[in-house]
């Protein structure tokens, strides 16, 4: 006989399936961590992902205010403050010397407030790899705008030494971001301004220089059309510089466009040569000039038929009515 045993008997499946049920409980437990886990990184990620779309969103925002006519000068950073609030200001901070560093941005103060302007990538481009030293060069030109900037006045303002100052100004002119310029004044010496700025008159000497040199032929041309037009427009009876202005125009007898003002610069030149004079105004008061008369005829008397009896000066009356004065200067004209 088989010794009786103390165990009891389980039906069967019964410890098969409690252990089948610890094992499952183990596998859920195991799995369930693992998904929590798989959650948080996923939610990580998305917030990284929501994150890095509203700095987007807000550099195009920011990058889109220079394109408004009312920045063209450059956005302030009260302006910025107003616009995005503190909290977004904030976040401008990274965008802001991202740009910088890609030299897309550049900072100016005025008076107390910095102010901020973009930079086009082609410009950009060429700001590549410049040190301190050459910014601060570039920005001390800028600064003098279209009257451009001697290299006495960079070296003062920037206190960098003469021969590294030479080689900075010709690393900027290779990269075409400055230019040099000869004046009138000086023209054995170079202004620098920026690459794509058009030199002030103050700089060429305007419509009325040519190569740095005062141009008489063109000027003189330009005169003797003007003299044509008071003896011919109107029968000679008086024309506005309006007028002739608008028959230049038509006629395209100068090389470059003249204004009004320039127009009347000629004008005057030729009042004080005597060879026009102004004859009272038109309907909306303009001034008329017509051909100048001769103011006298040559003088037909004599030393003594100017004086009297008792040796003083006496008046002379001319045929065209004028009456000189005996203390008044005289001037003949021909």
């Amino acid at each position: 006989m088989r010794p009786s045993s103390n165990k009891r008997s389980l039906p069967d499946g019964v410890g098969s399936s409690q252990t089948a049920t610890k094992r499952l409980r183990g596998g859920i437990s195991v799995g369930s961590s693992r998904n929590v886990s798989t959650s948080r990184q996923v939610s990580t990620t998305t917030k990284k992902i929501s994150k890095t779309s509203e700095q987007e969103n807000l550099r195009e925002i920011f990058i889109a205010l220079f394109s408004n006519p009312a920045h063209k000068d450059g956005v302030s950073n009260s302006a910025l403050k107003a616009k995005f609030g503190n909290a977004k200001y904030l976040q401008l901070v990274p965008i802001i010397n991202d740009l910088t560093r890609k030299s897309r941005l550049n900072m100016s103060k005025i008076g107390d407030e910095l102010y901020y302007s973009l930079v086009s990538d082609e410009v950009a481009s060429r700001f590549a790899g410049l040190d301190n030293s050459a910014r601060m060069v570039y920005q001390v030109i800028e600064k003098a705008g279209n009257m451009g900037s001697w290299i006495r006045d960079i070296h003062t303002q920037t206190s960098i030494q003469q021969q590294t100052l030479t080689k900075i100004v010709k690393v900027l002119e290779t990269r075409k971001l400055i230019k040099p310029v000869k004046s009138v004044t000086a023209k054995t010496k170079k202004l620098y301004m920026l690459y794509d700025l058009t030199p002030a008159k103050e700089i060429t000497g305007g419509t009325w220089y040519t190569e740095l040199e005062f141009d008489h032929e063109f000027i003189s041309e330009l005169r003797t059309f003007i003299m044509l037009c008071v003896r011919r427009m109107k029968k000679g009876k008086g024309v506005t510089i309006s007028e002739i202005s608008t028959k230049m125009k038509e006629a395209n007898v100068s090389r470059v466009e003249l204004s009004h003002n320039e127009v009347q610069q000629l004008m005057q030149t030729l009042a004080f040569d005597y060879m026009i004079e102004q004859s009272g105004v038109n309907q909306s008061g303009e001034a008329l000039f017509i051909p100048a008369k001769k103011v006298t005829t040559m003088c037909d008397f004599k030393w003594w038929d100017v004086l009297c009896p008792d040796f003083h000066f006496r008046n002379i009356k001319f045929e065209d009515g004028v009456t000189l004065s005996c203390h008044e200067p005289h001037h003949h004209t021909a």
